[in-house]
């Protein structure tokens, strides 16, 4: 089985297309993943230069937080996942329905990406996130129960702010969800926060055990199940996930170099 790692987009969208595209070749990332503009002719200039750099793609769609009501939500994703998928990537990434909506609406949500996947014949999975409908564990649990075939993005460092600690509580949790991941995010977050201010600190030795140890059970499983790729971003954001010290608001850490260890971290390890 192949691991892909992926830069993230994120974090670097001051720069301009081709100079983001360098600095992800320059770090030896084997792609991107990245939010396509809507517009085709922006989209297809994005498309053309990562295929002339030879990079995977992982496309993602998030903007629908800026809809919050049902309806408006539900277009936005309609719209955003066709998008994605026309782009023809590894898979999509999808930040999907929320924690507010009821199950019904959730699951007509899902639904609508299944078959959006389907038509395209492009995989679309479901991020672990907060203030989605995978924002917690119990929240989730009732569409892995009804819905075998939800697959998942993997960013556990949601749960760990949602449940206040690293798991060790609930290993059933982490038994029903880890077979549906078909993508990580490999940031490493606390009981208090999504993100810890540097992975490689000792003082944060506990927590990245932990997601190294999530991440390890992902990768045997996935061997196991004859996959023959799966997919990390290290997804270190700005601020406010990086912390700004008060008053100067100087970063306490670079996201983009913590991004770059965690490649280098995961291509050791795997």
């Amino acid at each position: 089985m192949q691991i892909r790692i992926l830069a993230p987009h994120w974090g670097s969208n001051d720069l301009a297309p081709q100079a983001f595209i360098d600095k992800v070749v320059a770090a030896g990332f084997d792609g991107i993943e990245m939010s396509l503009p809507l517009d085709v002719a922006q989209r297809d200039d994005w498309l053309r230069r990562i295929a002339d750099a030879k990079l995977d793609l992982v496309a993602s769609q998030w903007e629908t937080v800026f809809h919050p009501q049902f309806h408006e939500h539900r277009a936005a994703l309609q719209a955003l996942l066709h998008n994605a998928c026309a782009a023809r990537p590894l898979l999509v990434n999808s930040h999907t329905g929320k924690d507010f909506y009821t199950r019904e609406q959730n699951e007509e949500l899902l639904a609508l990406a299944d078959a959006i996947g389907r038509e395209h014949g492009v995989a679309i999975v479901h991020e672990i996130h907060r203030s989605r409908f995978s924002g917690h564990p119990m929240l989730l649990k009732p569409y892995l129960d009804t819905l075998p075939g939800l697959t998942l993005t993997a960013d556990l460092s949601h749960w760990c702010v949602a449940c206040e600690s690293l798991l060790e509580d609930q290993p059933q949790t982490l038994d029903v969800t880890l077979p549906r991941v078909r993508h990580v995010h490999a940031r490493v977050g606390h009981a208090q926060g999504p993100q810890v201010a540097d992975f490689r600190a000792p003082e944060y030795a506990a927590e990245l055990a932990a997601h190294l140890g999530w991440w390890d059970r992902i990768v045997a499983l996935r061997r196991a199940a004859g996959a023959p790729t799966l997919t990390f971003t290290p997804e270190f954001g700005p601020a406010p996930y990086t912390f700004n010290l008060p008053y100067t608001r100087q970063p306490v850490a670079d996201a983009w170099a913590l991004n770059v260890a965690m490649l280098g971290l995961l291509r050791q390890r795997y």
